[in-house]
C-alpha cells in the first residue's frame, strides 16, 4: 500500500468482486479501500495504538448538519461525558492540505465547537487547539496524547 508518515498498521484488508475492502474497526465494517480511507485506518490506528486515545470515544463518518445542508465528519473524538473534542479531517496521500482543507474542518467545527482540530493526508499532519475564550488557536508540532487533550472551554 501507500507509504505513510505514520506507524504501520495492521489492517484487515480483503479482496470481493474485484474490489478491495478494509475492516474500520470502529464502524465494525468492511469499507471500500480509497486512498483516503487507507489514510483514515491508518490514522486511526496510530491513535489507538500510540496515543492511547480510547477505541470506545472515537466514531467514523459522524452526521452534522450545516445550515441545511447534511455533512459527515471523517471522525470525532468525544471526551468522557461523550461531548465532542476533536474532530479530524482526512485527505488521500496525492492530495495538498491546503487552506480549503482547514475552510472545511472549521466549517465543520460551527457545528460541533470542539477545541481540537487535526488534518492529515497520511504524510503531513495538523493539529491545532482553539482557545474560545481568547478568540485564538494555537498549532502542535505533534498530535497530543489522549491524556494531554484535557482542556475547559
Amino acid at each position: 500500500m501507500l507509504e505513510l508518515n505514520l506507524p504501520q498498521a495492521e489492517l484487515n484488508i480483503r479482496e470481493e468482486n474485484g474490489k478491495t475492502y478494509v475492516f474500520d474497526r470502529l464502524r465494525k465494517r468492511f469499507v471500500r479501500l480509497t486512498p483516503e480511507e487507507y489514510v483514515r485506518q491508518s490514522f486511526v490506528s496510530y491513535l489507538i495504538t500510540h496515543k492511547k486515545y480510547p477505541q470506545s470515544r472515537l466514531a467514523n463518518e459522524i452526521g452534522i448538519e450545516l445550515g441545511n445542508v447534511k455533512k459527515r465528519c471523517d471522525t470525532v473524538l468525544y471526551d468522557e461525558r461523550l461531548h465532542p473534542l476533536m474532530i479530524i479531517e482526512y485527505k488521500a496521500p496525492s492530495v495538498l492540505i491546503q487552506q480549503n482543507t482547514f475552510d472545511q474542518i472549521t466549517r465543520y467545527n460551527m457545528s460541533l465547537r470542539v477545541p481540537w482540530l487535526v488534518v492529515s493526508n497520511g504524510i503531513q499532519h495538523y493539529c491545532c487547539r482553539i482557545d474560545y475564550e481568547k478568540k485564538g488557536y494555537s498549532f502542535f508540532k505533534d498530535i497530543p496524547e489522549y491524556g494531554e487533550l484535557r482542556v475547559e472551554n
